[in-house]
């Protein structure tokens, strides 16, 4: 009788066959399936040759090949394929049997799914996998969330698989309830488009500015990686711009500028909007990806609209400096916004998080992986309550001291027509942050002059609203006070 494997999955492709891959190493017996199932076959007598890996041919064939509980990881495309499987897979399951979905499915499907399958009175996780393909086939970060009593069973294969960080740590820990793991994935997803526009902005600043070839820019890039920006995006940025083409000349400046996005962006902006939260880097971020893309339209603009001859102020090494002391605070301001979201949604969703573990998770394996991460571990470790990163005496301190280079780039930016939406954003929000008094006093007056919308008064009591009959022409009457 053949052994019954440690667990399966279903969806081979490339983040399927890799996390495999990774699972066969570790010591696991790993089933797989796939719809097409041609796909089993080329994997079997393929990549997974010689190895503790058994195709199955039905569904039938893989549940019976699992050992109980039975662990079963989809990895396919979110939306309807996710509930198609799912459905397809309770009638073969018992009672604890985990349905394991780690794909980049929105939380509130997570949310919904987990209720769903525990009424069949089975187990469910909804986990971010984060690192692409090559981290998931030498150690991704995982993000797991949903069923509680499912973790024990998981635990031992996921944290096998995961990243592990200098002290032998693993970049997986068990995240919440519902979809907590999906959405710390997806606010991960958020800052990975921030961090990957801070880089654009310094790099078309360079380039447009500085008149920097890709090679003077790969030098640049090797420096900061050896210091304080030191980070995976940094150091594949460097291998970029070194990066040749068969002719002999930088890969770089020969791809469109037109860029692609899975909506994960877009859904940590909506998430924001939904809870209040001021998450304004990353949302332009996500508007900057939708402004690339209308390539042939800003190529008519550019005839069009001319903006100012550009002039370098001062010396090219300050100019340089400065511009890593703005991607290093815009930086901060990113992760800032990001630990905000998560802790409204916690709040809303009554997810108990573990903010400093969650930077543990992102150390290792995934995109936004650097050394930064672990002053947001030390940080929540020295005050687990602390409302805002900005407030931190490292990140405090930080950001104060790269201000001034900060400024200096965001105006010579503006000053010589060079978009920098991202790094803008993220010194608006840090002056706003730490405004005492923001002109919504005015904002206020305005709704209650057009809609009677009432405003709160700084010598009552908070909580106590008042509505004034500007026009002399309108009655007592006011609408009623709520916030979306």
């Amino acid at each position: 009788m053949n052994k019954l494997s440690d667990i399966g999955l279903i969806g081979l492709a490339v983040m399927g066959e890799n996390l495999v891959l990774n699972m066969e190493s570790k010591g696991f017996r790993v089933t797989v399936f796939n719809r097409t199932v041609q796909k089993v076959d080329d994997f079997i007598n393929g990549r997974a040759k010689g190895k503790n890996i058994t195709g199955a041919h039905s569904i039938e064939e893989f549940v019976a090949s699992l050992s109980r509980p039975r662990k079963i990881m989809i990895m396919v495309k979110a939306g309807n394929a996710v509930d198609d499987m799912i459905n397809t897979l309770i009638p073969h399951l018992e009672p604890g049997d985990i349905i394991i979905d780690g794909g980049n499915t929105h939380f509130p499907d997570t949310n919904r799914r987990t209720a769903y399958v525990e009424s069949k009175g089975l187990l469910y996780i909804g986990t971010g996998v984060s690192g692409g393909e090559e981290g998931a086939l030498l150690g991704p970060s995982i993000m797991p969330g949903g069923s509680k009593a499912a973790w024990p069973a998981v635990r031992p294969v996921f944290q096998a698989i995961a990243a592990k960080v200098e002290d032998g740590s693993p970049c997986c820990d068990w995240v919440g309830e519902n979809g907590a793991g999906h959405f710390v994935k997806m606010v991960h997803n958020g800052i990975e488009y921030g961090d990957m526009q801070l880089i654009c902005e310094a790099y078309q600043v360079m380039r447009d500015l500085l008149k920097m070839t890709a090679d003077e820019m790969h030098l640049v890039f090797k420096e900061w990686n050896e210091g304080d920006l030191n980070s995976y995006l940094i150091e594949i940025t460097r291998d970029i711009l070194a990066f040749r083409d068969t002719d002999g000349h930088p890969l770089v400046d020969k791809i469109l500028d037109t860029a692609g996005q899975k909506g994960t962006g877009k859904w940590t902006g909506i998430a924001a909007l939904d809870l209040g939260i001021p998450l304004t880097l990353i949302g332009e971020a996500v508007f900057s990806r939708c402004l690339s893309a209308v390539k042939d339209e800003r190529v008519r603009a550019s005839k069009i609209l001319h903006g100012p001859d550009s002039a370098l102020p001062g010396k090219k090494s300050q100019f340089l400096n400065d511009l890593r002391d703005a991607l290093y605070a815009s930086k901060i301001v990113s992760y800032a916004q990001g630990y905000s979201l998560m802790k409204a949604a916690a709040e809303e969703y009554n997810w108990d998080l573990n903010y400093g573990g969650i930077a543990l998770m992102w150390r290792g394996g995934c995109i936004i992986r650097s050394a930064f991460l672990g002053k947001i571990k030390e940080a929540f470790n020295n005050d687990p309550s602390i409302t805002n990163l900005l407030l931190d005496p490292f990140f405090k301190e930080r950001v104060e001291k790269a201000q001034e280079g900060w400024r200096r780039i965001v105006a010579s930016a503006i000053s010589n027509g060079i978009p920098v939406p991202a790094m803008s954003s993220a010194l608006g929000y840090f002056d706003g942050y730490r405004c005492e008094k923001l002109p919504a006093n005015l904002l206020q007056a305005q709704r209650d002059y057009f809609g009677a919308h009432t405003y709160e008064r700084t010598d009552k009591p908070r909580g106590e609203f008042f509505h004034t009959n500007w026009t002399g022409r309108g009655g007592a009457t006011s609408s009623s006070t709520y916030n979306v």
